[in-house]
């Protein structure tokens, strides 16, 4: 079961945090999350895409790493940026790979890469944190 937390980032705007185990089915309730904080901080037009993305970077930690667990954080920074990142154990980074027309799979990090104003990853001595963040309206700080 996750937990969802209210955190304070860096510059004192909200924040929110969920554990999730690494599994698919930890997928649809971080969708959910993104999208409730974001109709919380009052721009719910930006969810189809953030959704996208925090699905797209926790397959990617399902996927490519040996994680149990995952944590989902959504910060508001700059008042027009939201970063959406999923902290796991692994050291590897995460990169965009060339695949082939007709694979399946392999495209996450692709359409971050379509739909963000920028993306990356963040080494620490635990793991690490792929991030990316999106440019929406001007959300409401106070939430």
């Amino acid at each position: 079961m996750s937990t969802i937390m209210a955190i304070p980032n860096a510059t004192g705007a909200p924040g929110y945090t969920s554990d999730l185990p690494c599994n698919p089915k930890s997928v649809q309730p971080a969708r959910r999350l993104v999208a409730e904080v974001l109709r919380t901080w009052g721009v719910p037009d930006s969810a189809d895409v953030a959704e996208l993305v925090v699905s797209e970077l926790l397959t990617n930690s399902i996927n490519h790493t040996a994680c149990a667990w995952a944590k989902v954080v959504v910060e508001l920074r700059q008042g027009s940026i939201v970063r959406i990142g999923v902290a796991d154990g692994s050291h590897a980074s995460p990169h965009l790979r060339t695949t082939a027309e007709t694979a399946e799979r392999g495209r996450g990090l692709f359409l971050v890469d379509a739909v963000c104003w920028r993306w990356g990853y963040d080494l620490h001595g635990w793991g690490k944190v792929t991030w990316a963040e999106v440019q929406v309206p001007a959300a409401d700080k106070s939430r």
